[in-house]
């Protein structure tokens, strides 16, 4: 996933925390630094990964993290096939996909 604007994708967070009346004080304020500090937080704020798989069959979610990293990313870089998979095929292999 691409995040455009960082900025954008905070503020969001920020304001689904204001939003939330039942969020007690110090763990508001806890949000509010962490949504701050890390844009794969605030995306996390944003979006549910239970939400993402509740409805795809034999799918139960036991455990989801968010992790971000800034890249420099240029569309027009053969080094950018989105149809092109990340690893080899060996990789797939030694954990079971495949």
């Amino acid at each position: 996933m691409e995040v455009d604007d960082a900025d954008a994708v905070t503020k969001a967070a920020l304001r689904r925390i204001a939003d939330d009346s039942g969020m007690p004080a110090d763990e508001r304020t806890h949000a509010e630094n962490a949504v701050t500090e890390d844009t794969a937080e605030a995306l996390a704020y944003l979006v549910d990964p239970f939400d993402l798989v509740s409805e795809v069959p034999g799918v139960d979610l036991a455990q989801a993290s968010w992790s971000s990293e800034p890249i420099d990313y240029d569309p027009d870089s053969p080094e950018w096939d989105l149809d092109e998979d990340d690893g080899d095929e060996d990789d797939d292999e030694e954990v079971g996909v495949g």
